[in-house]
């Protein structure tokens, strides 16, 4: 069904069964019950943390455990909050803090693989883009830099890039 047809569908239905359709779907789908809870109470603070720990927890976990260092959970996290349209800055917050772990992890092991690496760079390429995007640039010129600056100090294969995207940014 075109969206032009929908539309049309739904201004023929009287309120009473647009209602119903809309709580029927509401009760079938939890991604409608997500957006509908998201956008009657953001409550934004809330979700940054959660997100901030579950990212944190797949390099330190507790109890001594082997991290599981997966990236996807991260990259998960932001492309839901994405559709979520969450504040600029909330958003930009968690992918900034996303490579931030990432590099904290990675400082003090000397076998990270070059797929890490790259996956990182794309998350700063997202971010970097993101901020300039939304116009929010001078709020995360510091982390920006800060983490073009550790995959140098790290000696990264693709230093070279962060640098180039740093540099288009400042």
């Amino acid at each position: 069904m075109s969206k032009r047809a929908f539309k049309k569908y739904i201004n023929s239905l009287p309120k009473k069964e647009l209602e119903e359709q809309i709580l029927d779907l509401y009760e079938r789908f939890p991604e409608v019950k997500t957006f509908y809870n998201f956008v009657f109470n953001p409550n934004e603070e809330k979700l940054v943390r959660e997100a901030k720990f579950k990212i944190s927890k797949e390099y330190f976990p507790p109890n001594n455990r082997r991290p599981k260092a997966r990236r996807s959970v991260a990259h998960k996290l932001i492309k839901h909050f994405l559709k979520l349209e969450m504040e600029a800055h909330a958003l930009a917050d968690v992918m900034l803090y996303n490579i931030e772990v990432a590099q904290t992890y990675s400082r003090d092991r000397e076998n990270i693989s070059e797929g890490f690496q790259k996956s990182m760079l794309k998350s700063f390429e997202q971010v970097v883009n993101f901020v300039i995007d939304k116009g929010i640039s001078n709020e995360f010129v510091k982390r920006i830099y800060q983490i073009g600056e550790e995959a140098e100090d790290q000696k990264w294969v693709n230093t070279y890039q962060f640098e180039q995207l740093k540099d288009r940014f400042l």
